[in-house]
């Protein structure tokens, strides 16, 4: 065999095996240096993993992160549910309809599927069990409109997109997202208020006294957390930071929020807080860090321009290789995190995306929205893994309703594709390079 194929065997083989996706790309990619290259080349490791997190641009991500977990300790996604409440008022399908509006402002504040659902499930669930919605159908709703997260800026998944291809503005990235972004939530909510009036959920009845808010109220409450997006975007658009310094300016609002707005955060809060985001970056930086010894042994033995002219020979219709790199990375999405699968299918993808004069940017916002919908589909979902547990309902319950989502979110997608403009309509305004 060649030391392509050893290389690829043994990655896919680790992972059968149950062995973190992180350390099966190390392994991996040593197996590959080994074998096709030398033993010697193994002194290598230490400067490719450094290398591969060496960047600017990263230290956005764990402070994205560290953002996410302050506005869910502040109170934040409560303000938002019962401003959101107080909008839309008692009715078929109302509280499916908060939780998807809340779950995509929420994305505008932490850029993470997972700390959103979280922080909406907690909130959502209880209120939405009480109206009558079933439990499994309330988790998979919550993990679905979470994903959108992945989409509305600021994205964890876009910054690392924009560090693995190069010559992509992080900003036109960000403003590609947001139509598409809420094109998903409004995908979700359909078929949500469909069936919401359909099995009679939740119906008309009144709010008590003790959860009735007026409006005006509601939104006086609400206003810090949605001044939040504003000052991010607004910021960006203004050229007053640059997407890495938002990050900075993110925390630090998020931090003045909690303590001195709402008063839900306090000093000790606020540092396990940074213990909590110091652990989930930990995890991420790693993935990061050790694929580069995968990308390095790929690029050295041509495993991934081989594996790219592989796709272009399939077919010279680009439209119909769309599909397929779409089905594929679709299945990836099921199995893998968003992180893994930029770092592993990229390097492969970049130069099909060349080939057929993909737009980088619209090709990036696909991309996202495919990896959105894997992270509430099973066998591994990691939005609707943190809803469950706390609907404290099993995964399997939840699969015929994440099928109904997951069908919403690729004809959101599907339409994205056939008509790019809608991802690259407001970053040509801005004026950003696309």
């Amino acid at each position: 065999m060649t030391p392509d194929l050893w290389m690829l065997l043994a990655f896919a083989g680790l992972l059968i095996a149950g062995v973190p996706v992180a350390f099966s790309l190390a392994l991996a990619g040593s197996v590959g240096i080994v074998t096709g290259l030398s033993p010697d080349m193994l002194a290598t490791l230490g400067t490719n993993t450094y290398n591969s997190i060496a960047k600017y641009p990263l230290i956005a991500i764990p402070l994205f992160i560290l953002t996410g977990l302050i506005f869910e300790r502040s109170g934040v996604a409560l303000r938002l549910v019962r401003f959101a409440q107080a909008l839309i008022g008692p009715r078929h399908g109302g509280l499916a309809l908060v939780a998807v509006l809340v779950c995509m402002i929420m994305g505008g504040m932490s850029g993470s599927g997972p700390a959103d659902a979280a922080a909406v499930a907690m909130v959502m669930l209880p209120s939405m069990t009480k109206a009558g919605y079933p439990k499994p159908f309330s988790a998979t709703l919550i993990a679905a409109s979470a994903s959108t997260a992945i989409l509305i800026p600021p994205s964890v998944a876009l910054i690392l997109y924009s560090i693995v291809v190069p010559g992509v503005d992080l900003r036109a990235l960000f403003a590609a997202g947001l139509f598409p972004g809420i094109l998903a939530g409004l995908s979700l909510l359909i078929p949500a208020m469909l069936l919401a009036k359909r099995y009679g959920w939740e119906g008309s009845t009144p709010q008590s006294d003790a959860e009735r808010l007026s409006v005006g109220a509601a939104f006086k409450q609400a206003l810090p957390a949605l001044f939040a997006p504003v000052l991010i975007l607004g910021g960006l658009r203004s050229g007053l930071f640059t997407p890495t310094e938002a990050a900075v300016v993110a925390v630090a609002y998020g931090t003045l929020v909690g303590l001195f707005l709402t008063r839900e955060l306090s000093l000790k809060d606020l540092w396990a807080l940074l213990g909590e985001a110091a652990i989930i970056s930990g995890v991420v930086m790693l993935i990061i860090a050790l694929a580069g010894v995968f990308a390095w042994a790929g690029t050295m033995l041509g495993t991934f321009r081989h594996l790219a002219e592989w796709m272009i020979g399939l077919t010279d219709n680009g439209a119909l290789l769309l599909v397929l790199v779409m089905l594929a990375v679709l299945i990836a999405g099921m199995l893998l995190d968003a992180i893994s699968i930029y770092l592993i299918l990229m390097p492969i993808l970049i130069p099909v995306m060349q080939h057929f004069e993909w737009n980088p940017v619209w090709f990036g916002i696909l991309l996202a929205m495919n990896i959105a919908i894997g992270q509430f589909t099973p066998p591994v979902a990691v939005n609707l893994m943190v809803t469950t547990e706390v609907a404290k309902i099993r995964l399997e319950h939840t699969l015929g309703w994440a099928l109904v989502f997951v069908a919403a979110m690729a004809c959101a997608m599907a339409i994205v594709a056939l008509f790019p403009g809608i991802a690259l309509w407001l970053p040509t305004v801005l004026g950003y390079n696309v």
